[in-house]
């Protein structure tokens, strides 16, 4: 789908309510920039983690029955999916805030990422993976030892990074 296809897509769904107009270009194109993957903490976990010789695949898709799932990092022979999570789209409860303009399409939006993480943890921990999330404003020290924990239960270092 090319921008201006994007673009009448977007005026459309914003025609029938489906959200909200932006309220000026500027803030269109800061949302526009938001990414899915590759944002700058998990390049920054992924790059640490392969110093340290981990090899991982990056945002792939898991099917678990009737979900699909992307975490940022998996690695797939220990079975262990690593999400980096932004703090607004997740509702950090350290850095998370309600949002004061448009809250009747914010609220249920970010309402239904929480469900969906949950939902999503499950569905791993059923199939046999195990989750770790961490938060995107966590020390870069912090993920690593979280991820090298859960790869390796018999480290000397035990913590929970599991949330939801």
């Amino acid at each position: 789908m090319g921008a201006e296809e994007r673009d009448q897509a977007r005026r459309q769904a914003h025609e029938r309510g489906l959200y909200p107009a932006p309220l000026n270009e500027g803030r269109s194109r800061n949302m526009q920039a938001n990414r899915r993957s590759n944002t700058k903490p998990e390049v920054v976990l992924r790059s640490a983690l392969h110093r340290l010789g981990y090899r991982y695949r990056k945002d792939f898709r898991l099917d678990l029955g009737g979900i699909k799932v992307r975490p940022d990092i998996v690695f797939t022979a220990r079975k262990l999916a690593v999400f980096v999570d932004g703090c607004f789209w997740h509702v950090c409860p350290q850095h998370g805030r309600q949002p004061t303009t448009n809250e009747w399409y914010w609220t249920p939006k970010l309402r239904r990422n929480i469900e969906r993480d949950r939902t999503v943890n499950a569905a791993l921990e059923k199939s046999g993976w195990s989750v770790v999330r961490l938060w995107e404003h966590e020390s870069l020290e912090a993920a690593v030892k979280a991820v090298v924990v859960a790869l390796d239960p018999q480290s000397e270092h035990t913590s929970d990074h599991s949330k939801p």
